[in-house]
């Protein structure tokens, strides 16, 4: 397990204790690689809010304005969301206001990664780096950013075509080099950033 994926199943599992949960943009429930924390969930409100009804979502609505009261939710997540938003700032200060005090927050965004909206529907607008991060969420009393995949891995992912074909062979060869070079790559060059907030 890499230090990513050790810190989303850390992060993912310690949200899922909370009573009421908002998962932002996550479609139908348990999507976007939250199937097997499915179990983790089943003592708690969770519900998931989008603006596509195509995608089942619990709460049909837009992330710029939460048809929700303030301080009412004990954690959030939010994957892979901010990027396809016009307005990131509006959206996190959405955020801050319907969780409550000490309500925690898992967010993933990308950083080096491919653009991946569509033509006609969902838009891929944003890319964050780490300096962006700490003021986009500079209200939040607790920031942890994880990089998420380090410089050749991320290589792999800006490659031409590199979502139409399988790559795990490059990418474990990729991941690899990244462990042997790791003291001498900076944590700025990468994928994206796993996140979790503190309000």
């Amino acid at each position: 397990m890499t230090k990513w994926e050790k810190f989303f199943d850390e992060k993912i599992k310690e949200i899922a204790k909370e009573k009421v949960i908002l998962d932002i943009g996550g479609g139908e429930r348990f999507q976007k690689n939250l199937t097997p924390y499915r179990k983790y969930f089943i003592n708690c409100s969770y519900k998931t809010i989008d603006i596509d009804p195509g995608r089942n979502p619990d709460i049909l609505a837009d992330a710029h304005n939460l048809p929700v009261a303030n301080e009412s939710i004990d954690g959030i997540i939010c994957k892979s969301v901010l990027e396809h938003v016009k307005n990131p700032f509006q959206v996190v200060e959405e955020i801050y206001r319907i969780l409550k005090p000490k309500g925690k927050c898992f967010i993933y965004v990308p950083f080096l990664f491919t653009w991946h909206g569509s033509e006609k529907e969902e838009k891929d607008f944003w890319r964050f780096s780490e300096d962006g991060i700490n003021y986009l969420f500079r209200k939040f009393r607790k920031i942890e950013i994880c990089p998420v995949r380090y410089h050749f891995e991320t290589i792999a992912y800006l490659l031409p075509y590199s979502n139409k074909f399988p790559i795990n062979i490059l990418v474990i060869f990729l991941r690899f080099l990244d462990k042997i070079l790791e003291r001498y790559q900076s944590k700025k060059q990468v994928s994206g950033y796993n996140i979790f907030l503190i309000k």
